[in-house]
């Protein structure tokens, strides 16, 4: 299906969808665990804002369950950020989204990132050094393992090792 989805079939992408609906879910409920109280987003509208813009993407080039899940992950933390903005902008400045990852004390001690800020530096990092930055979203954001990492972006467990410490210094820093 993800062939027939790359290939442009939109039937295959709706054909997928309730193969992976339990995965999608629980990446969304993990992003949204740690929000604020009284987050308007619910895990499953975070989903369906997530499909329907991988609905909308023009050419897709997923070649397995491992990056598919990536790029909706990605996604996902597109709609998050973009509705931490909304937010902000609808308080003229107030208060931020914050959201506290699984493994957000490597980045930053106290564990809980601001999502806007983490967006704006993982766009930094990606200028340089896009893997890095990928191997970031995927395992904080995505919630893949180190091995779903690597195959994913066809590099070694021990490369994805490599990189996540490095791109958590860097964030580290970036975010202190």
């Amino acid at each position: 299906m993800l062939a027939e989805a790359r290939g442009g079939d939109r039937e295959a992408l709706e054909r997928l969808l309730p193969l992976v609906y339990d995965e999608l879910r629980r990446i969304a409920a993990g992003f949204l665990r740690h929000e604020r109280p009284g987050h308007t987003l619910q895990p499953t509208a975070l989903v369906n804002e997530a499909y329907l813009r991988l609905l909308g993407q023009r050419s897709v080039d997923w070649q397995n369950r491992a990056q598919f899940l990536g790029i909706a992950a990605q996604s996902m933390r597109r709609v998050l950020v973009d509705h931490a903005r909304a937010r902000a902008a609808a308080k003229r400045g107030g208060m931020q989204t914050r959201v506290t990852l699984d493994d957000a004390h490597a980045i930053a001690p106290e564990g809980d990132v601001d999502v806007l800020a983490l967006d704006a530096a993982l766009e930094e990092l990606a200028v340089f050094d896009p893997r890095l930055a990928k191997v970031v979203e995927l395992r904080f954001f995505g919630g893949l393992t180190n091995p779903e990492v690597a195959e994913a972006l066809g590099i070694s467990v021990a490369t994805v090792d490599r990189e996540r410490v490095t791109a958590v210094a860097w964030l580290r820093r970036r975010l202190g």
